[in-house]
């Protein structure tokens, strides 16, 4: 007579079964987990060792040693392996530390050609010092080993990370300053002075803007054929232009010159532009950064030349032209209209840029600076 089969009792509550369900679909969990979450809820709906085992395709051995660990530690401490001894660590803390600050020099000043470690360089330079250096456990490191160690301590020698020193001692005053103008344009915006007897500008050059043509004509899409335009790999260079943009902070109107350079001269011309833009009475102030053609002797020259109060310019510090708005305008513009661009010439380009242009002009779009103020500077 075959012994009774015995049902191993398992308390699922509905939040840990909520739990299982959730693990027992997941596509990013662990497989061991989301396995036993599977035998765990087969067993549930049937609890039968065998049948559970069958429909998630393991052995009966399988889902009775996942429900003795079910029952001993509980229904979701069962999904995790249970830790194991494991074999004692070589490796000494001390050498450990060692090998972190060793991947804190760079490799040219220990004797090696490269910039920058390998692991695989930098393991076989401990196995190679290593017992010279006092850690005779690390002579016979491997890479994956290395690998292991400078992930614990988030060490990256293999990487650069670029940063930006400040190099002006102004930085302060200068970055208030711009923000000032920028508080005085949302002042001017809030009286609704539009008809204000002065103009602020946000200027900078976009340079090298490549006209760039096709050798072959582009096909356009067919439907189960290719469902993008398809374009030749080769291209022609017909050189590049520079866009001289400055935005009226209170209109959004956008003033432009297309040049094939941005010098000093290219600079005056654009001012010139402005001169003619507005009205006599009107004072002008400029945003812009430190560029050679900005601070020039023939720019300062033409800018004192004119009627006191006319033009008045506003340098970002240095390093700082992320202080700029235009600097958003062209990110914009290279997102959308110059993105894949193609053209037959340069005058072809400069033809669709100020078209481009002229049409923002039409429904200008006001920029503004956005700030916040946090309670801890207050």
């Amino acid at each position: 007579m075959a012994a009774p089969r015995r049902v191993v009792e398992l308390g699922i509550g509905p939040e840990e079964l909520a739990q299982l369900e959730t693990v027992a679909r997941s596509r990013t969990d662990a497989a061991s987990r989301v396995e036993r979450a599977r035998i765990l809820l087969a067993y549930r709906a049937e609890p039968s060792s065998t049948a559970a085992g069958a429909q998630c395709g393991v052995t009966h051995h399988t889902v009775q040693r996942c429900l003795r660990r079910a029952v001993q530690f509980g229904v979701m401490a069962a999904l995790d392996d249970r830790p194991r001894p494991g074999k004692a660590p070589d490796i000494t803390p001390d050498a450990r530390t060692w090998l972190v600050s060793l991947a804190g020099q760079k490799p040219k000043d220990l004797g090696y050609p490269h910039e920058l470690w390998t692991t695989r360089l930098l393991a076989r330079h401990a196995r190679e010092h290593a017992v010279a250096a006092g850690h005779p456990s690390l002579a016979h490191i491997v890479q994956g080993t290395v690998c292991k160690i400078l992930t614990a301590h988030e060490v990256k020698p293999h990487k650069v990370r670029y940063y930006l020193e400040r190099r002006d001692d102004a930085f302060e005053a200068k970055l208030a300053e711009v923000l000032c103008v920028y508080r005085e344009v949302a002042i001017l915006k809030q009286n609704d002075a539009t008809e204000a007897d002065v103009a602020i500008l946000s200027y900078d050059e976009k340079p090298g803007i490549q006209a760039i043509g096709n050798t072959a004509p582009d096909l356009p899409p067919q439907p189960g054929v290719h469902e993008a335009f398809a374009r030749d790999h080769e291209y022609k260079r017909h050189g590049t232009l520079s866009l001289l943009a400055g935005i009226d902070l209170l209109t959004g109107r956008v003033h432009a010159r297309i040049e094939d350079r941005h010098r000093s001269r290219e600079l005056v011309a654009f001012l010139k532009q402005l001169d003619a833009a507005y009205s006599t009475q009107t004072a002008i102030k400029l945003i812009l950064d430190n560029h050679s053609a900005h601070v020039s002797r023939e720019t300062r020259a033409w800018v004192e030349a004119q009627p006191e109060g006319r033009f008045c310019l506003v340098f970002t510090p240095k390093h700082g032209s992320w202080l700029n708005l235009v600097e958003g305008f062209f990110s914009k513009m290279t997102r959308s209209m110059l993105r894949h661009i193609r053209v037959a010439s340069k005058a072809e380009l400069k033809t669709r840029i100020m078209a481009y242009l002229d049409d923002l002009n039409r429904d200008p779009v006001v920029h503004s600076w956005t700030y916040k103020i946090s309670t801890a500077a207050r």
